[in-house]
C-alpha cells in the first residue's frame, strides 16, 4: 500500500487551492489537528500498555498470598508464624534491595552481556524503554524465585539466615540470570537481535529457568547442606511423613497461586495493545489469551495426571498432591506459553506431573526433605518447561512473539532443528552452575558459622514457641483464663480419663 503524504501547510495548500483566502493558515490548522489526534492516540496507547501491566503486576504479588498460605498448610501447625514471617520478608526486603540493586543489574541497559550497570536506585527512570511499572512487574518476580526457596527449608532454618539469603537472591543472583534471557543486552536472550545464541536465542518466556529453576536450586543447595527434619528419616532410612496441618490452607493458597499466574504469564507481554496486523482482529491481544489458554490446560493436566498417578501409586486421593502437580505444570508451561499450541500444552503438563512424582521419590530415595517440594517441583518442572518450549514452539509464534529476526529457530518437534534446544540444555546448565556457584558458597558459610539451622530443641519445640513469641494458633479456650479453671494436656498414651471439674 502507497504511503499517504505527509500533513504539511505546504502540501495542503496545494490541494486547497487559490481561490482559498489562506491556503496556508488553513492547511495548518488542519495538520495541527491531526496531530492533536495522533498524540491522542498514542497517549491512549501508553495508557492501556501501563494499566495491563500494573495490573498484572498485581496478580503476580497476589502469588505472594497464595505462596504464604501454600507454605503455612504444608508446614506442621507449631512453625506456622515462622514461614508466614519469611513470606512477608521476601517481599519486603525483596523490594529494598531489587530497588537499589537488583533492577540495575537486571535491565540497565546499556550494558555488556553478563550484567546490567544503570538505574541503580531507579535513577533515570523512567526512560523511553520502560516506564515505574516495569519496575513493579519484574520486581514481583524476583520475590517470587525468593518464595520458592524459602519453601525448601522451612521448619529448621533460623530467621537471620532467611534475611541474608533472600536479600541476596533478589538483590543479586535472580538479577543476572534475568540479564542473560530477559535483557536486550543479555548474552542468550532471544530479545538480543544483534547477537543471538545459536541464531535464536533461549525463549524462556516468563520464566521456567529465570525464576522456577533459580529458587529451585537455591532451595536445593539450602536443604542440602542443613539437612532433613528431625523425624523425616527413621534409622533405617526409611521416609516418615511429616504432613502438614491445614491442606485447606493449601487448597486456598494454591487457587491463589493460579489466579496470580495469569499475570504470570500472559502478564509477561507487557504490552497489550500490539497490532501483528493494524485492524485485523487478530493481534497482540489474541496472543495473550492463547497465553492464559495454555497455562490453563498445562496445570489442569498435570493436576488429573498426578491425582490418578498417586492413587496408582500410594492407593489414596491426595489433594496436597493434586496441589503440588497443578502447580508442576504451570512451572513447566511457564517458559513456553507464549509459543506454542493449546494440544501442546497438554502434553507438557502430563509430562511435568510425571516428572514431579518421579523428582519426589528421588528424593526420598537420597533422604533429601523438602517440606513443600519446592526443588522437585519448581527445579525439576522448570527444567521440562525449557526442554519442552523447544521441542514444541511454532514458527509463526515465535516470530510474532520475537519479531526483528526472520527465520529464527523454532522447535525440533515443529520442524525447526536442533538449534533451540541446544541453546535451552545451555540456559538449564548455566542456571544450575551460577546458583550453585553462588548460593551453595552462602548456605555453606551461614551453615559453618552456626546461623542456619536451629538447635534442635527449638526444632522439637517448633519456632512459633522458641523464636516468635508463641503459637499462631488459640489452643486454649477463652474459660481456661477463670480462676479455678485448668486446662490439662493429655498425653495420646495415656490410659486414664480427665474427671469432671466443678
Amino acid at each position: 500500500m502507497a504511503a499517504l503524504p505527509e500533513c504539511s501547510a505546504a502540501n495542503l495548500a496545494q490541494l486547497i487551492g487559490p481561490n482559498a483566502t489562506d491556503a496556508a493558515a488553513v492547511a495548518g490548522f488542519i495538520c495541527d489537528q491531526f496531530t492533536a489526534v495522533g498524540q491522542r492516540f498514542s497517549d491512549t496507547a501508553f495508557a492501556v500498555d501501563s494499566t495491563y501491566l500494573l495490573f498484572s503486576a498485581y496478580l503476580v504479588f497476589s502469588m505472594q498470598l497464595g505462596f504464604a498460605m501454600l507454605c503455612a498448610g504444608s508446614v506442621r501447625a507449631k512453625n506456622t508464624m515462622n514461614i508466614m514471617l519469611t513470606n512477608v520478608l521476601d517481599a519486603a526486603a525483596g523490594g529494598l534491595f531489587y530497588y537499589l540493586f537488583g533492577f540495575a543489574f537486571a535491565f540497565g541497559a546499556p550494558s555488556n552481556g553478563f550484567i546490567g550497570r544503570h538505574f541503580f536506585g531507579l535513577k533515570d527512570v523512567p526512560t523511553v524503554a520502560f516506564d515505574y511499572s516495569y519496575f513493579l512487574y519484574q520486581w514481583a518476580f524476583a520475590i517470587a524465585a525468593a518464595g520458592i526457596t524459602s519453601g525448601s527449608i522451612a521448619e529448621r532454618t533460623q530467621f537471620v539466615a532467611y534475611l541474608i539469603y533472600s536479600s541476596f537472591l533478589t538483590g543479586f543472583v535472580y538479577p543476572v540470570v534475568s540479564h542473560w534471557f530477559w535483557s536486550g543486552d543479555g548474552w542468550a536472550s532471544a530479545t538480543n537481535t544483534g547477537n543471538l545464541l545459536f541464531g535464536t536465542g533461549v525463549i524462556d518466556f516468563a520464566g521456567s529457568g529465570v525464576v522456577h529453576m533459580v529458587g529451585g536450586v537455591a532451595g536445593l543447595w539450602g536443604a542440602l547442606i542443613e539437612g532433613p527434619r528431625i523425624g523425616r528419616f527413621d534409622h533405617a532410612g526409611r521416609a516418615v511423613s511429616l504432613r502438614g496441618h491445614s491442606a485447606s490452607l493449601v487448597v486456598l493458597g494454591t487457587f491463589m497461586l493460579w489466579f496470580g499466574w495469569y499475570g504470570f504469564n500472559p502478564g509477561s507481554f507487557t504490552k497489550i495493545l500490539s497490532a501483528y496486523d493494524s485492524g485485523n482482529y487478530y493481534g497482540q491481544w489474541s496472543a495473550i489469551g492463547r497465553t492464559a489458554v495454555t497455562t490453563t490446560l498445562a496445570g489442569c493436566t498435570a493436576a488429573l495426571t498426578t491425582l490418578f498417578g498417586k492413587r496408582i501409586i500410594s492407593g489414596h486421593w491426595n489433594v496436597t498432591d493434586v496441589c503440588n502437580g497443578l502447580l508442576g505444570g504451570f512451572a513447566a508451561i511457564t517458559a513456553g506459553c507464549s509459543v506454542v499450541e493449546p494440544w501442546a500444552a497438554i502434553v507438557c503438563g502430563f509430562v511435568a506431573a510425571v516428572v514431579l512424582i518421579a523428582c519426589n521419590m528421588l528424593a526420598e530415595k537420597v533422604r533429601y526433605d523438602d517440606p513443600l517440594e519446592a526443588a522437585q517441583l519448581h527445579g525439576g518442572c522448570g527444567a521440562w518447561g525449557i526442554i519442552f518450549t523447544a521441542l514444541f514452539a511454532k514458527e509463526e509464534y515465535v516470530n510474532q512473539v520475537y519479531p526483528g529476526k526472520p527465520g529464527r529457530p523454532y522447535g525440533l518437534f515443529m520442524g525447526g532443528g536442533g538449534k533451540l534446544l541446544g541453546a535451552h540444555v545451555i540456559q538449564i546448565l548455566v542456571i544450575i552452575g551460577w546458583v550453585s556457584a553462588t548460593m551453595g558458597p552462602l548456605f555453606f558459610i551461614l551453615n559453618k558459622m552456626k546461623l542456619l539451622r536451629i538447635s534442635t530443641e527449638d526444632e522439637l519445640a517448633g519456632m512459633d514457641l522458641t523464636r516468635h513469641g508463641g503459637f499462631a494458633y488459640a489452643y486454649e479456650d477463652d474459660e481456661s483464663h477463670k480462676p479455678g479453671i485448668q486446662l490439662r494436656k493429655i498425653e495420646p498414651n495415656s490410659s486414664s480419663t480427665p474427671s469432671a471439674e466443678s
